[in-house]
């Protein structure tokens, strides 16, 4: 390799295919972690236990920091020693909370759950959760295997319930059991509960 092109590291994915990931700019990291903060170069050094010209210098390019330096960058900062060294891979809002009162979710009902929707006020959502009410009592109530993208958690709030797959025996399940499962796998559940059977899903969209 000559000294003029750049070293690049090509990370494996998922899907076989390769992505290109070029060399981070520690400086310009470490500044920009630094701003993003609203931490000025006093401020930042004192996080982290260095000089303030040993950190302007860092940020500037003219010094290669130490082991014991990039450790101390880090505990300053809060994050671990790689992060140093990976930028965000997207944009993306922080401290975002949802509070749903008992009840207060949107309703979607089937004939044979009864959906409610939690943290609706939430947009671009990476899981999706929601309370079900599970009305039907045998499989024949269903008009085929439930399937869609992603994985789910299934967690038994209240009664007992049969989580039927379509390629393992059907499970009986109580409260405080839970399941996590490939949602694209054909599933359906039932109550064998004298009452409805309540469930928490949550379900991945990504």
């Amino acid at each position: 390799m000559s000294d003029t092109e750049p070293s690049i590291i090509r990370l494996a994915r998922s899907d076989g295919t390769e992505e290109v990931a070029h060399p981070v700019d520690l400086g310009a990291r470490v500044r920009d972690l630094r701003r993003a903060r609203d931490w000025t170069l006093e401020q930042a050094a004192k996080q982290a236990g260095l000089a303030r010209s040993t950190l302007s210098k860092i940020e500037n390019g003219q010094m290669s920091p130490t082991y014991d330096a990039l450790k101390k960058l880090a505990h300053g900062l809060q994050i671990s020693v790689p992060q140093l060294f990976t930028p965000p891979r997207a944009e993306k809002v922080n401290g975002r909370m949802a509070i749903t009162p008992n009840g207060a979710g949107a309703a979607h009902a089937t004939a044979t759950y009864e959906h409610e929707l939690l943290a609706g006020t939430l947009t671009k959502k990476r899981m999706l959760p929601y309370r079900a009410t599970i009305r039907a009592r045998s499989l024949e109530e269903f008009d085929g295997w439930v399937r869609h993208d992603g994985e789910e958690l299934l967690y038994v709030l209240t009664g007992t319930v049969r989580l039927c797959t379509e390629f393992y025996e059907p499970v009986e399940m109580r409260r405080g059991d839970s399941a996590y499962y490939d949602a694209t796998m054909g599933h359906n559940v039932i109550s064998t509960s004298q009452e409805d059977a309540t469930i928490l899903w949550v379900t991945t969209l990504d």
